[in-house]
């Protein structure tokens, strides 16, 4: 792949021998990102699970400390008094019947989807829709909840929902290159405490085999899984 010089100069940057300490990587990452636009910082866990085991299909959700520093429209969906608490709550849609026509006319004007129980049988109509796109709802991911309220809140705020991929690598977002070094340790910690929180029961070597991080357009950073997971459980203290 042909790379630019832009890219090439953030590359010689980089050590691509080098695990590099939580604060150091992430520092590293601001500076090389240095595109025309605001880039997101992600990270990528490689766990040592296998994939196509149903029980090593590791996924959970996380609310970013300081949010994803993108704006996210959640769609409701919920009737009587929960469809007041969601609005209450901040969604930017909600409904029933109307919105499923809606969505199946080709409206996707959203970014997260909530609905509460009573309403999946609902909801479920649009599972060829709204499943190849990751937007449905499931109680593993919070999304389908009594607590609509919350859900909605915290879905603002910036909860994610991670799962492994195929390859066995977890890949998500935690925050933006504008953030500031603290508030990308204190996101990138959270995520990683969450990743660890549904490490499978039958594992019994090494869960967490490699973390990398990058900005949208910057080279990989190789963060050092060890001391990651002992600033994580010294947290937890």
């Amino acid at each position: 792949m042909k790379r630019s010089k832009r890219y090439q100069e953030m590359r010689k940057r980089v050590d691509r021998e080098r695990f590099y300490a939580l604060a150091e990587g992430v520092k590293l990452l601001k500076e090389c990102a240095t595109a025309k636009f605001g880039e997101a910082a992600e990270a990528v866990f490689c766990l040592g699970v296998d994939p196509k085991k149903n029980e090593h299909r590791v996924r959970g959700t996380v609310t970013l400390p300081h949010g994803t520093g993108k704006s996210v429209k959640v769609l409701a969906f919920a009737k009587g008094e929960k469809l007041k608490e969601a609005q209450e709550a901040g969604a930017d849609y909600a409904g029933g019947e109307d919105l499923v026509k809606r969505i199946e006319e080709g409206w996707m004007d959203f970014d997260r989807v909530v609905a509460t129980p009573d309403m999946m049988s609902v909801v479920s109509k649009l599972g060829k829709i709204l499943g190849p796109r990751g937007l449905m709802p499931s109680p593993k991911a919070g999304t389908v909840t009594a607590d609509v309220g919350t859900a909605v809140k915290e879905l603002k705020r910036g909860r994610l929902e991670f799962r492994l991929d195929e390859y066995g690598n977890v890949h998500s977002l935690f925050g933006r290159c504008s953030f500031t070094p603290e508030q990308l340790q204190e996101n990138l910690l959270a995520l990683a405490a969450s990743v660890l929180e549904e490490k499978p029961a039958d594992i019994k070597g090494r869960y967490v085999e490699a973390v990398t991080i990058t900005s949208t357009m910057g080279p990989g950073i190789k963060i050092d899984a060890d001391e990651l997971q002992k600033l994580v459980a010294a947290r937890r203290l």
